[in-house]
């Protein structure tokens, strides 16, 4: 994008026409052909009366299945993804509004976008600060939370602390954190279910708990599922509570199985193994307030078993984090230096790549419009992506293909990352270039597909789920909007 706006002013200003189609094709590439795909490859069974992604069902998804009964789920981070792409997008009305009214030679359209340029230009890279700090705190978290974890799963397995002792303080400040929420939601569900006595709604875990709580002992959970089944029998559940220094006896976890094992099989599976945890860990706070330490106050746990994860539905196979083998044996905070080094290492690198190729690359684009005859912004759409953000395409269709909530959230917030970076760092650019250089924005046609594209996904990735029909549509905007921009040219829009 910058080399195709340097170099002898008038050349530079035809050849802005691949910058220009790199970026267009970059962003509407990777908003429909890898997110269809991601849909496609992420896919689970709809199902319950509401139609949700069912990533708990065995198999995930039904051989056959239509494609309107099929999909995946939208999480909130994918929402704050579309969200971001669909603010970010503002920049390029200051450029394009104008240019509306302007016309002339270069030089007559590029006086009068000169202003408009430098304010498209702070706004990009507002933006573009903004967007880096959302990031950067929403890393910082995840990487909080990681290390408390991974302090308290050392601690359990060294036998330093009990379960209850070591969860029970963080659940109930993360109950009273939520405690407004809580009662709002034990009021409306009181409401509907008036005549089943339901009592002490206190007991109900938030989702912010479960999900804390199935990071904490998911590990446990399949390491004292010896027969991979995916459930735990009552010696099972009974050594673990054992090993991590719960007591209890025989005539409580009898009356812990009645109440958890919603399905009568003997075994209690991931989910009702969380519910479990999270009565001992609060009846084992209100002992230490003066109650009666039983386990008799296990109350709602039907309830509670049928929804503490529909939160967080993955099933008990979701893959943890993936770590280099090499450095698997390393301390965390060592890890953490050695991938950020590793990571600094290869960004450098392909730098070093792009500075290369990106002028010869610009040469063979413009040369191949010529050679066919057809506008440079056509042949940098279809073929700049497939270069420069092959990656994306692949990676975002490797983990979508787990059938995770975790995967799919990280295959389309990647993707809609790319498009908001393309929206702040890449426009900057251009702004740049018009400001410093004295070029033309006359790119009405790709900037109207741009945006339009852009605010079309974002509005269906604020959706609670999206179904392989829907995922198919999204891929067909790609050809459609290179449709939409050779008839607004034709217009004679640009």
């Amino acid at each position: 994008m910058l080399f195709s706006g340097l170099g002898d002013v008038e050349e530079a200003q035809e050849t802005l026409a691949v910058g220009v189609g790199a970026l267009a094709g970059s962003t509407i590439m990777l908003l429909t052909v890898p997110w269809a795909m991601s849909v496609y490859y992420g896919r689970v069974d709809f199902s319950g009366k509401d139609m949700q992604p069912n990533y708990k069902g065995n198999p995930k998804l039904t051989e056959g299945a239509a494609n309107s009964l099929s999909g995946v789920t939208l999480t909130p981070e994918i929402h704050h993804g579309a969200w971001m792409m669909m603010m970010t997008t503002m920049p390029y009305f200051l450029i394009q509004v104008p240019a509306f009214f302007l016309s002339g030679d270069r030089v007559e359209v590029s006086s009068g976008e000169k202003n408009w340029a430098l304010s498209g230009f702070v706004a990009c890279m507002v933006f573009f600060l903004y967007y880096l700090y959302t990031q950067l705190k929403m890393s910082n978290e995840g990487a909080d939370k990681i290390k408390r974890m991974a302090v308290i799963k050392d601690s359990l397995k060294k036998g330093a602390i009990s379960l209850s002792g070591a969860l029970a303080e963080k659940v109930e400040f993360m109950e009273k954190k939520h405690s407004d929420a809580m009662q709002q939601m034990a009021n409306e569900e009181t409401k509907l279910t008036e005549g089943s006595h339901m009592q002490n709604l206190g007991d109900r875990p938030s989702p912010e708990v479960a999900e804390y709580l199935k990071g904490i002992v998911s590990e446990s959970f399949h390491l004292y599922d010896r027969d991979n089944s995916g459930c735990l029998g009552k010696k099972e559940f009974s050594l673990f509570l054992k090993d991590f220094h719960e007591s209890i006896s025989d005539d409580q976890l009898e009356d812990i199985f009645q109440r958890f094992d919603l399905d009568g099989n003997g075994a209690i599976d991931m989910s009702e193994f969380i519910c479990a945890c999270y009565v001992i860990i609060r009846q084992a706070n209100r002992a230490d307030a003066g109650m009666d330490s039983s386990i008799r106050d296990i109350t709602a746990s039907q309830e509670v078993g049928k929804n503490i994860l529909r939160e967080d539905g993955d099933d008990a196979s979701e893959e943890e984090e993936e770590i280099p083998e090499d450095l698997t044996s390393l301390s965390p905070n060592e890890q953490q230096k050695a991938i950020k080094s590793r990571a600094f290492g290869m960004l450098f690198l392909g730098t070093a790549l792009v500075l290369m190729f990106s002028d010869p690359m610009v040469d063979v684009l413009a040369e191949v419009a010529v050679r066919l005859n057809i506008p440079a912004f056509y042949v940098s759409f279809i073929l700049a992506p497939l270069a420069s953000n092959a990656s994306e395409v692949i990676a975002s269709q490797y983990y979508a293909a787990k059938k995770t909530r975790k995967t799919i959230t990280v295959a389309l917030t990647a993707l809609e990352g790319a498009a908001s970076m393309n929206n702040t760092f890449c426009l900057s650019i251009f702004m740049a270039l018009i400001y410093f250089r004295g070029l033309a924005w006359q790119y009405s046609a790709e900037t109207i597909a741009i945006i339009s594209v852009q605010l079309a996904i974002g509005c269906l990735a604020m959706k609670d789920k999206m179904s392989t029909w829907t995922g198919f549509m999204v891929l067909a905007i790609f050809p459609l909007s290179v449709m939409i921009v050779a008839v607004l040219e034709y217009m004679g829009l640009n």
